[in-house]
């Protein structure tokens, strides 16, 4: 399913709505008034689907990638936000009194206590939401308390929008779109538990455990998983998992990392991981043996179906993971184009996987350029950020226009060098990214 595809169905799903409520043939109100109540059905249509694309199914995320999807979701929520705060805003016509042309009150907008009371709920928890999930990094929440609030919170908005809609909308009782609202319902309702019921469950079958624990530089682990009495999963090299290490199947203590080891070398998976305050703060604790449940792979940070005459990496901090998986699997291919792998830290203690590097450097003749933001004396890498003036700089050849370019990093560095690749006349088709966070 390509990118596109998902969105012309996604929008088809979002105007559903509106065609059914047009085919019903109901006497016509003033315009704004038709207005208001389409923009509230798009707007429900949306959240409903919302759920969808975060119910973590491999048949979106492995082929559309994380990047597009939480785009899109992302879009997509605050384009449901601004319509539903909207459209109470654009009725002309009065709540609750009869009319004199309209006997049948088909035209009178009133409200049973159901629709009223749910419609003002969620209307002042709906923007709250939405701006807690913009400003989560902010806040200083757990991310498994933000995930578990995210989704009984986005569950609850719906069931009281879902009530308001069938009491107070003109439309919303028909049979077929109140039959179109039962199914979004379901999927949405559905789609949560897939992630929560049926991925754990699934997971319980075919555990992991840790069988390699070091550390790679400052604060940075790899943490290798070897499966235990099933054959491993099936994945691309550039791709991503979510990860329990030491919890019950059904915790919410689970973080998706880049897969760092390449399909190749065998069933075990390595990840390159890097303290952050939450459980990846006990990595240097865990015992060998400790067991870990695996969702994936997810992702599509994959140079499969891609087309380049040399490829660069450009990586930043615990970015590199994704990178080494690739290296690693065009090492193993035996892959003759050339490669470039840009990779930055602050300083010198936070280079990860050194001996990895030299032998890329050494066997597949990979060029290794390094980048410290703050360099110690006698340092002989690139000095500073790793922005346009070096992207340009390192890539101005009239040949590196056909390359390939994998980015992954923090969202400044990535988003700053898509710019100044596409100054340099990049075709976008040829960047690749992927992020974990975002806005």
């Amino acid at each position: 399913m390509p990118a596109a595809a998902l969105i012309l169905f996604y929008l088809l799903i979002a105007l559903a709505p509106l065609a059914l409520a047009a085919g019903r043939g109901r006497p016509p109100r003033p315009v704004m008034d038709e207005i208001a109540s389409g923009m509230a059905m798009v707007a429900f249509a949306i959240l409903l689907m919302e759920f969808v694309l975060s119910g973590r199914f491999r048949s979106i995320s492995g082929r559309v990638g994380l990047d597009v999807t939480m785009r899109f979701h992302q879009l997509l929520a605050r384009t449901a936000l601004v319509l539903a705060l909207a459209h109470p805003f654009l009725y002309t016509l009065p709540f609750a009194r009869p009319l004199p042309f309209d006997p049948t009150r088909q035209l009178t907008l009133t409200f049973a206590a159901e629709g009223l009371v749910t419609g003002v709920l969620a209307f002042v928890l709906l923007p709250g939401f939405v701006i807690l999930s913009i400003a989560r990094d902010r806040i200083g929440w757990r991310y498994e308390t933000w995930r578990l609030a995210h989704g009984l919170g986005a569950l609850a908005i719906a069931v009281l929008v879902l009530i308001h809609a069938r009491h107070a909308g003109r439309y919303s009782a028909d049979p077929q779109l109140a039959g179109l609202w039962a199914v979004l319902t379901a999927a949405a309702v559905l789609s949560l538990a897939h992630v929560y019921l049926l991925k754990p469950l699934l997971a319980r079958r075919r555990p992991w455990e840790v069988t390699g624990l070091r550390q790679l530089a400052e604060r940075t682990w790899e943490v290798v998983l070897s499966p235990r009495g099933h054959e491993g999963i099936s994945y691309r090299a550039g791709q991503f998992a979510w990860i329990r290490i030491g919890a019950p199947v059904f915790s919410l203590r689970e973080n998706p990392f880049s897969i760092a080891s390449a399909p190749g070398e065998g069933k075990d998976l390595r990840f390159v991981i890097k303290e952050l305050g939450d459980f990846t703060a006990t990595l240097s604790g865990i015992p060998l043996g400790t067991r870990a449940h695996v969702d994936g792979p997810h992702g599509n940070l994959v140079l499969e179906g891609r087309q380049g005459s040399g490829i660069a990496f450009i990586a930043g901090g615990v970015g590199i993971a994704p990178m080494l998986s690739l290296l690693r699997q065009l090492e193993i291919d035996g892959d003759p184009r050339p490669t470039v792998l840009v990779y930055g830290n602050r300083h010198a203690g936070q280079i990860a996987c050194t001996e990895d590097l030299a032998r890329m450097r050494r066997q597949h003749r990979t060029e290794v350029v390094q980048v410290l933001s703050e360099p110690p004396q006698g340092w002989e890498g690139e000095r500073g950020m790793v922005d346009a003036a070096l992207i340009a700089r390192l890539f101005t050849e009239a040949r590196h226009r056909d390359w390939l370019y994998v980015l992954c990093g923090p969202a400044p560095m990535m988003e700053g060098v898509e710019e100044a690749l596409l100054d340099l006349g990049v075709a976008p088709r040829q960047i690749i990214s992927e992020r974990f966070q975002h806005d």
